[in-house]
């Protein structure tokens, strides 16, 4: 990238870089989010009832969703994975 001369939007360049890297970083964490949620879904295991807790407990750290959201889903997907458990007893 050459070299700006400093500017009045140089700043506002600068953001929209880190937008862009942000973004990107966002959309992987929301994505493993989603999937380990899919995989809850299918397969109703407690392995992948911890993966996805680990998934999302990890993107509300960063602040990719709020915590109280993260306590949600992984307060569904828990009692997605009991009634799949108690209805195989």
């Amino acid at each position: 990238m050459a070299k700006l001369k400093t500017g009045r939007h140089t700043s506002a360049l600068k953001a929209q870089r880190q937008a862009v890297k942000r973004t990107s970083a966002n959309k992987g964490l929301k994505k493993t989010i989603h999937l380990a949620a899919k995989e809850v879904a299918t397969t109703k295991s407690a392995k992948s009832v911890a993966k996805a807790s680990s998934a999302l407990d990890k993107a509300a750290k960063k602040g990719v969703i709020h915590w109280k959201a993260a306590g949600r889903k992984k307060s569904r997907l828990a009692k997605l994975a009991n009634k799949a458990a108690k209805a195989t007893k």
